[in-house]
C-alpha cells in the first residue's frame, strides 16, 4: 500500500514538473517528440 502511494506521488510530481516546463500543449508535444528521438537514437537506429 505504501509503495502504491509513493509511486502515485512520484507520478504526480513528475507530471507537474513536465507541465511546468512546457507551458503550452505545443511545448508538451515537442518535449515528447524530443524524448522519442532520444530513445530512438539510444537504441542504435
Amino acid at each position: 500500500m505504501k509503495r502504491r502511494i509513493a509511486a502515485a506521488v512520484v507520478v504526480v510530481m513528475a507530471s507537474m514538473w513536465a507541465l511546468a516546463g512546457c507551458h503550452t500543449v505545443k511545448g508538451v508535444g515537442e518535449d515528447m517528440q524530443s524524448g522519442g528521438r532520444a530513445i530512438e537514437n539510444s537504441s542504435g537506429r
